[in-house]
């Protein structure tokens, strides 16, 4: 049995070029829980990209180990989905193509034809797309894009979700609806996820935990902040709420702090 479901064990991540060598990350240590919503927030250049995509498989890390469910983690692979800020949609596939496409990738030889087309059909409900399969991306909004991005991760059925800045381009408005979205499949799914964010509020809305990062270079984790917020959350009865404006206070100091130090340097 799993000690953890996802285990960032003392991780750290350098580059080299030209013969110098840029530690980015040094001694990240993270336990994440099945089914818990993780936000990382720091100031730019902190890593938290490079975590993600340690995390994803996409970089390897220099030293320590990051285990989901005791496997290693050393490559990309379907049980890791990521959202991008940009939606990465193939642009000559239509909504349906473009979630289809990894349904096939992950599902060829488990489920039907039919069920493929179910599958997929399923998560573009998920996200309110259903209306718009036929649709090329060019001819739907950001925002819509990014629901579509969901459904694909999602039809994968990834163990662990990672979103790095999903809304992050998206107007205010648009990206309110995007994250009550994100929380209303959150709550009837219980998957796990990542999110990479710059945005305080959005943190504490989303998260069971959030992440806080030093300033690069050698970023660690300076502080986790519980978020005692029950769910089902409404960010109106929120804005009131004590324990909501106490971990926004906390986050918002612990960032305020860590960047006048830099001024300071």
């Amino acid at each position: 049995m799993a000690r953890h479901y996802l285990k960032i064990d003392h991780v750290a991540k350098s580059f080299s070029r030209g013969g110098a060598t840029s530690e980015v990350l040094t001694d990240i240590d993270l336990a994440i829980e099945r089914g818990e919503f993780i936000s990382i927030i720091g100031h730019s250049g902190c890593g938290k990209s490079t975590l993600l995509n340690l995390v994803a498989g996409l970089t390897r890390v220099t030293t320590g180990a990051i285990l989901l469910e005791d496997r290693e983690v050393n490559s990309p692979g379907p049980d890791r989905a990521i959202v991008f800020q940009n939606h990465s949609l193939l642009p000559w596939l239509t909504v349906y193509g473009n979630v289809r496409l990894a349904v096939d990738k992950v599902f060829a030889g488990v489920k039907s034809r039919a069920e493929r087309h179910q599958w997929t059909m399923h998560n573009l409900d998920l996200v309110q797309m259903a209306h718009a399969k036929d649709k090329q991306p060019a001819e739907i909004s950001g925002g819509m894009k990014q629901r579509v991005g969901i459904a694909r991760a999602l039809a994968m059925e990834p163990k662990v979700l990672l979103l790095d800045e999903p809304f992050g381009a998206l107007d205010a408005l648009t990206r309110a609806h995007l994250q009550d979205s994100v929380m209303r499949i959150h709550a009837a799914l219980g998957n796990t996820a990542i999110m990479i964010t710059h945005d305080v509020d959005e943190a504490v809305l989303l998260s069971d935990r959030i992440v806080m990062m030093t300033n690069g270079p050698s970023a660690r984790i300076g502080e986790v902040l519980d978020v005692p917020l029950e769910r089902p959350r409404e960010r109106v009865e929120l804005a009131a709420d004590p324990a909501y404006i106490r971990a926004r206070e906390t986050v918002l100091k612990f960032l305020y702090e860590r960047h006048r130090v830099v001024e300071a340097a």
